[in-house]
């Protein structure tokens, strides 16, 4: 999926000149965390977000120092953050040459570009103008209509058991760390046997085979042996099971 697949299009904006209280104002009736920032000619300036009014004066939220931290601080740094935390104006407080994203973009490198940045959204340009912003809560909408289309796409599609073992397998030897794991199908509940020497691979294989179409259930019978001690552990479930057998 690319950016313009799933971007919001309407976009609200404001212009480095107006008041902060605007900005904060439009975020909250908008129920929006960011707003890009933009001039009368339509170039985009900056970008304003909530974590720009964390650090206010009228919050008594202001970054404080020792005396002895701000000697080292310096100058410079002291004055930008006074003017953070007193300035009125849009252009004194926001983030200016925000990072942006264009139409043909992928979802893949628009998820590495907010964690790599630690950004929630950006601005989607296209010929030096914003047509578009595309943020977490779209890959959540996204992410949200592709699980609706695969429980339709699964209502209507019934794999019988042979077929549905052959995609487990399938997947999980896909998965470089994926271990050597024997799998039955019984009416759509998979059953997984064998041996693992991380639990952590334990929840992974369990979502791998949760996520085959036709999966009904999962019944974790895989057994983590620790490797520098060698003591065998039971999966929760079988343990479950023992625990109630000699009760």
């Amino acid at each position: 999926m690319q950016v313009k697949d799933v971007m919001t299009r309407s976009v609200i904006s404001v212009e480095p000149d107006e008041s902060i209280m605007k900005a904060a104002r439009l975020m909250l009736q908008n129920r929006i965390s960011g707003l890009p920032v933009i001039d009368k000619d339509g170039e985009l300036m900056g970008i304003v977000t909530e974590g720009d009014f964390l650090r206010r004066g009228e919050l008594g939220t202001q970054r404080r120092r020792p005396k002895w931290l701000e000697f080292i601080v310096g100058p410079g740094r002291l004055a930008e953050e006074y003017v953070h935390a007193s300035g009125r104006k849009i252009d004194e407080i926001m983030t200016t040459d925000p990072v942006t994203a264009s139409e043909d973009d992928t979802l893949e490198k628009v998820v590495e570009v907010m964690e790599r940045r630690r950004v929630k959204r950006l601005p989607v340009v296209k010929n030096g103008r914003v047509v578009g912003i595309i943020a977490r809560s779209n890959l959540m909408h996204a992410l949200a209509s592709f699980a609706r289309d695969e429980e339709e796409r699964a209502a209507h599609i019934q794999p019988n058991d042979s077929q549905i073992r052959d995609n487990i397998l399938a997947v999980l030897d896909r998965q470089n760390w994926a271990p050597r794991v024997n799998v039955l199908v019984k009416n759509g509940v998979a059953e997984l046997w064998g041996v693992i020497t991380d639990d952590r691979e334990r929840k992974a294989v369990v979502v791998a085979v949760e996520n085959v179409p036709g999966v009904g259930h999962v019944h974790d019978h895989l057994v983590w042996v620790e490797p520098m001690s060698g003591i065998a552990f039971s999966s929760a479930e079988d343990d479950a099971v023992a625990r109630s057998a000699v009760l």
